[in-house]
């Protein structure tokens, strides 16, 4: 794919949508952390309907340390892996007191050091809740980078790479929530849904049908 597609692939959804932000529900940075943290293998509606009980009475590093292992599972208990999550909430928690005076670091090294926090939820937490360019790679930006061709790749890592180098300097900050809200909705795994798609004329994807009739 060209540089002017990609760029006025991003436009359109900037124009779409002019400020995307995550469907995570949070307040602070160490809510996004969390939220992000129980959102590996769930959906953000059933990590939204665990912490509007959770954040409450926990909304801080040491309220949820205070909480323990066994009370937090109570709460995240309808979430995928919770019994894992738990133990790495409670851990991460401990060590952003130890380390960082209860606050969420804004270094990417920092913050793969905790516990369930790899590349893609450190990226996330620099993004949306510091505002860092970073682009997180999920399985719908890696889907939708590789069926359009904006930046293909055979792992996570090369296409982060990749959307890094081509997605243009203006549209880096929000190109992550653009793509996922995309892959989410639109360019959906099973079929995608060409026909209701804002750069479906702008597309690379061989097998797409049935193609509006022009471009938003």
């Amino acid at each position: 794919m060209n540089a002017e597609k990609r760029l006025e692939i991003f436009r359109r959804f900037r124009t779409a949508n002019p400020h995307p932000t995550t469907e995570l529900e949070y307040i602070t940075p160490f809510e996004l952390l969390i939220a992000v943290i129980l959102s590996a293998q769930a959906t953000d509606v059933g990590v939204n309907k665990a912490t509007r009980k959770l954040f409450p009475v926990a909304p801080t590093a040491a309220a949820m340390y205070a909480l323990g292992v066994d009370e937090l599972t109570a709460y995240i208990r309808t979430i995928g892996l919770y019994r894992t999550k738990a133990k790495n909430v409670i851990e991460t928690c401990r060590l952003l007191l130890e380390r960082h005076g209860g606050e969420v670091p804004r270094s990417r090294e920092a913050l793969e050091a905790l516990p369930g926090v790899g590349r893609k939820t450190a990226n996330v937490v620099l993004n949306t809740a510091f505002g860092e360019p970073t682009i997180a790679v999920d399985t719908h930006i890696f889907r939708v980078s590789n069926r359009t061709n904006i930046a293909p790749g055979k792992n996570v890592d090369e296409v982060e790479r990749k959307l890094m180098k081509f997605v243009p300097a203006e549209f880096r900050h929000d190109a992550h929530h653009w793509l996922i809200l995309h892959g989410r909705y639109t360019c959906i795994a099973r079929k995608p849904q060409c026909w209701n798609c804002i750069i479906a004329d702008l597309c690379e994807y061989q097998p797409k049908t049935s193609l509006p009739s022009k471009g938003v």
